[in-house]
């Protein structure tokens, strides 16, 4: 069956500069090459400087002329995530646009980052919350869209506000949609305190749906030695274009969140199709774990707490 293949008017983005995570494979290497495509300089912060050396040189190839930096991160280090900003500041040059797009998924076991908070929720958002409130001065400078991915597993779920760290109970699935929600919320707040404060700075929020990504992947250092049966079905799926997406259309609404015209606030991305898993991007309404103002708040405070990191100092 053929692969219905859509696509979406990029705006010249020539003179922006762009921050990306988790840019050195998968939907965060589409979308930097899309944005590297379209002008822009693009950062790519990477924890695996061959990876991303790998990704620079694939992005060169369809692109000979892209204005690209590679810089070191793993933004599950709080220390590395405020080096890497440190070093953007001192360079004192605006951010247009930071996508929050680095993920991991499910461990078979709990494990946790070097500040001892669960992996998932380090990586996914804490990471991402630190990351933001250090380029906040480049940030407003740049009025700069920042956009936050989540997932379609934060359909449902919640934050566990009593053990965000899942220290008591383990469960790989439930600490996946507690760290997604948990940057969905922070992203609506985000954007609440921008318009409040003056900040100048817009947040979206996309989710790719469901494609064939590395997130399920046999990853060892996750403990996960095989590819799990998820991808698999999921790759047959998308290979026969049947529901799910391709890399290449999951990294979409994520493009259409970060670059689209005057979005609404709370301007929410994904697919179109049945089920919201794959078909053409589009907004769509906030799901119900993303609906609570008193959560989006609450949210904030216990990521100050986890992070040590205030928006306050920067904004």
């Amino acid at each position: 069956m053929p692969r219905t293949t859509y696509e979406i008017t990029m705006p010249d983005l020539t003179g922006k500069r762009a921050v990306i995570t988790g840019a050195s494979d998968g939907i965060g290497l589409i979308i930097a090459k899309t944005i590297a495509g379209a002008g822009a300089e693009v950062l790519m912060p990477v924890r695996n400087r061959t990876k991303g050396e790998a990704a620079v040189a694939s992005i060169r190839e369809r692109h000979p002329e892209a204005k690209l930096e590679l810089h070191d991160l793993d933004v599950s280090s709080l220390e590395s995530v405020e080096a890497f900003a440190t070093s953007l500041c001192t360079q004192g040059a605006p951010v247009n646009l930071l996508i929050n797009n680095a993920a991991v998924m499910t461990p078979p076991e709990r494990q946790t980052s070097v500040d001892g908070l669960e992996l998932q929720l380090a990586t996914n958002h804490l990471g991402h919350f630190a990351l933001t409130a250090h380029l906040m001065p480049l940030l407003k400078l740049g009025a700069a869209r920042v956009t936050s991915q989540v997932s379609i597993a934060a359909r449902s779920g919640s934050v566990h506000w009593d053990d965000p760290n899942f220290e008591s109970s383990y469960d790989g699935m439930r600490a996946y949609q507690q760290s997604k929600i948990a940057q969905g919320l922070f992203a609506l707040e985000l954007g609440r305190r921008s318009q409040g404060a003056g900040w100048g700075i817009t947040s979206t929020i996309a989710h790719p749906g469901v494609a064939p990504t590395s997130l399920l992947a046999a990853r060892s250092e996750l403990g996960r030695a095989n590819d799990t049966m998820s991808r698999r079905v999921i790759r047959r799926l998308s290979a026969l274009g049947l529901l799910v997406g391709t890399p290449e259309s999951a990294a979409l609404p994520a493009l259409l969140a970060a670059t689209s015209a005057g979005p609404e606030p709370e301007a929410f991305f994904g697919p179109q199709g049945p089920g919201k898993v794959g078909g053409r991007p589009g907004p769509q309404e906030l799901w119900k774990p993303l609906t609570s103002l008193e959560d989006a708040a609450r949210v904030w405070t216990l990521s100050e707490k986890l992070t040590r990191v205030k928006f306050d100092v920067y904004a």
